[in-house]
């Protein structure tokens, strides 16, 4: 959740709301298809998660400017020194053993996951953040797990410390914010292609799908996560067609806090995402993680490698979400349906059975009526506001829990009786037409008495008459 504010003229206030991030979508994933990659710290994390969580990202993963699992060992003396200048020599041995004791403990997942993954490295030839020695010593230690031909590695762009692209960015020899380089050279669609072979061309015309930023707070709190992620869903994904979904992890100094949304819109992902149905997730660190990195050396937790750790868990939990969409049902969208029955607050909706279908679920408007799916063909729907004309719409349910296509036309009723009254106005125009008072430099409704907040004319309010002289705070339908 993040805070805007604005200044109130005449009032010397500063308002602040809550910008609150939408839920992360469910979606129909091929789970068998589930890559990650990341730059930087950001390596290190795909490096991580592939390894920690292979079951999940045995498909493959991509690393730009990281290192070996594990190769901090906790320490950041060696993270700053042999696992980015290459001070000292790396124990890629010793790592390849923790990395199978640990899945023997059943803190990663079995090792034998990576036996079909693929692997992409890319070192730029004049990185002088993590230098060319450390992916090598990367590449080093995948060979010990992942086969030496599904390994590739480039590191001949004369790339600084940056994710490259071919069109966006600094000079490629540049070290500096965003980290994001023009260096003619398509790293995303490079990547992507050998994590999943032949793609369609590349979205260069307008994206067709839709950026959401999604709250991270139900997966995670705290541990220098940011309180939202964003995920790029290419049309079909959000129709319900199945498609594939690829993390994307920053760096350093990457996060949105910092770059605003550059390296989500801007490092070329989401241009092979719209022609090829791949979700681009893109988690995010806050500021209070030092230098808004991924924990790959236990400034979190010590157990920051492990499926265990706070970030870790939390990245899978975000996964799995994305997956846990239902594929669409082949029922056809029931027929006759119609309204009866109208009272004050009330209506019942009818409509002929679907074969094969198991239930129901009825819609007013965009929302579902009924909670566990109706098994009958006719539901009671209450709650309504009197004198008031809805819509409703049906859909077939199937034992798998999807739906069909809605019904259509949408059946219309209006209950009986009279329909309420609503009045949006300020504060100040509310108490001078008798629908509230003042007290105190406070404004309340009359007959309820709800506190509506200052009295003034920039504080707006929306009241629902309900009887004579009698107001609640609400909408009318």
């Amino acid at each position: 959740m993040r805070r805007s504010c604005v200044w109130r003229a005449g009032l010397l206030l500063l308002v602040c709301s809550a910008v609150q991030g939408a839920p992360l979508p469910q979606l129909v994933i091929d789970t068998s298809k589930t890559t990650v990659s990341g730059l930087s710290s950001g390596g290190y994390m795909a490096v991580q998660l592939h390894v920690a969580y292979s079951a999940t990202f045995k498909h493959g993963a991509a690393a730009i400017a990281g290192g070996p699992f594990y190769c901090a060992e906790g320490s950041v003396t060696h993270a700053t020194g042999r696992c980015m200048a290459h001070n000292t020599s790396i124990p890629v041995s010793t790592l390849v053993n923790t990395t199978n004791s640990w899945a023997g403990s059943g803190w990663l997942d079995p090792v034998s996951n990576l036996q079909n993954s693929k692997v992409y490295l890319f070192s730029g030839a004049l990185d002088s953040k993590v230098t060319p020695p450390v992916m090598d010593d990367l590449k080093t230690y995948y060979q010990s797990f992942v086969p030496a031909a599904n390994i590739v590695y480039r590191k001949d762009v004369a790339a600084e410390h940056a994710m490259v692209t071919d069109d966006y960015g600094n000079g490629c020899s540049t070290l500096g914010a965003p980290y994001i380089s023009d260096c003619n050279f398509d790293l995303a669609g490079t990547l992507l292609q050998h994590l999943y072979g032949a793609l369609n061309p590349r979205n260069n015309g307008t994206l067709g799908g839709s950026f959401v930023e999604y709250e991270q707070t139900p997966y995670v709190s705290g541990h220098g996560m940011a309180t939202t992620g964003w995920v790029y869903v290419p049309q079909a994904c959000a129709a319900g067609q199945s498609c594939r979904l690829h993390v994307v992890l920053h760096g350093c100094k990457q996060n949105t806090a910092d770059v605003g949304q550059q390296y989500v819109r801007n490092t070329g992902y989401n241009r092979w995402a719209d022609s090829n149905n791949i979700v681009m997730l893109y988690p995010q660190t806050s500021l209070a993680a030092t230098n808004s990195c991924w924990d790959w050396w236990g400034y979190d937790s010590a157990n920051y490698a492990k499926k265990s750790g706070p970030q870790m868990v939390a990245v899978k939990a975000m996964v799995d979400r994305v997956s846990s969409g239902t594929p669409p049902s082949n029922l056809p969208a029931p027929t006759g349906v119609g309204t009866s029955g109208a009272t004050n607050t009330s209506m019942t909706i009818v409509w002929n059975a679907v074969t094969g279908a198991t239930g129901y679920n009825v819609y007013r408007g965009a929302t579902k009526a009924n909670g566990a799916p109706v098994a009958a063909t006719t539901f009671n729907d209450t709650g309504l506001s009197p004198g008031t004309t809805y819509q409703w719409t049906v859909k077939a349910v199937d034992g798998n829990g999807a739906e069909g296509p809605a019904s259509a036309p949408p059946a219309s009723g209006t209950t009986t009786g009279s329909a309420a009254t609503c009045f949006t106005a300020s504060n100040y125009a509310h108490t001078t037409a008798g629908r509230a008072y003042a007290l105190w430099g406070w404004t309340y409704a009359n007959g309820s008495n709800q506190s509506m907040g200052l009295w003034n004319i920039y504080t707006t309010t929306t009241l629902k008459q309900t009887g004579s002289n009698h107001y609640v705070i609400g909408t009318c339908p």
